[in-house]
């Protein structure tokens, strides 16, 4: 990896653990949903492997995002079903190919699936192992699900925003 790669692995995480331990909880506390969690994470994760596209990305944002949270929030243990979401999510961009998840044609659609996909292994996991049997675990994951949708649409307009304004990931990609 070079050292671009490096920084924008850190960004990434740094981004998505801050506000997951500063606004989240608040976000929860009000509404008792997990949107902005799962929102945070597909943003975090999809912007990670946008510009490295390279296995382990999304795994080393989500290491890096948990560590940075248990630092942060010490008992939010539930982050675990996020960092195994990262590890999903890197495994289903690189089974998929990242020239495939960021096309113009293929790419929305797909990328909308994934995220889904990843925030519902989240959910499934933080509903059955760290809710404690206060949440319907499916009703909980597909929540989760709900909010990867809409992380996933914001990652796509903000990839597409950057892509824009010329940016493109760094040759070699």
């Amino acid at each position: 990896m070079r050292a671009s790669d490096v920084s924008i692995i850190a960004l990434c995480a740094a981004l998505w653990s801050v506000l997951n331990a500063t606004l989240a909880p608040i976000f929860w506390r009000l509404t008792h949903m997990p949107f902005l969690c799962d929102l945070l994470a597909i943003v975090s994760l999809m912007l990670g492997v946008w510009w490295v596209r390279r296995l382990g990305t999304a795994t080393l944002i989500g290491i890096i995002a948990t560590i940075l949270n248990f630092a942060l929030r010490p008992g939010a243990i539930h982050f675990l079903g996020f960092t195994a979401a990262s590890v999903v999510f890197d495994l289903l961009t690189r089974a998929c190919g990242y020239e495939r998840c960021f096309s113009p044609r293929l790419g929305p659609a797909l990328l909308l699936a994934l995220g889904m996909a990843s925030t519902w292994i989240a959910g499934l996991l933080i509903g059955a192992f760290f809710m404690g049997g206060r949440v319907p675990v499916l009703t909980f994951s597909l929540l989760h699900a709900a909010g990867g949708l809409i992380g996933s649409a914001t990652g796509l307009v903000l990839v597409k925003a950057i892509e824009a304004r010329g940016v493109r990931p760094a040759a070699g990609a």
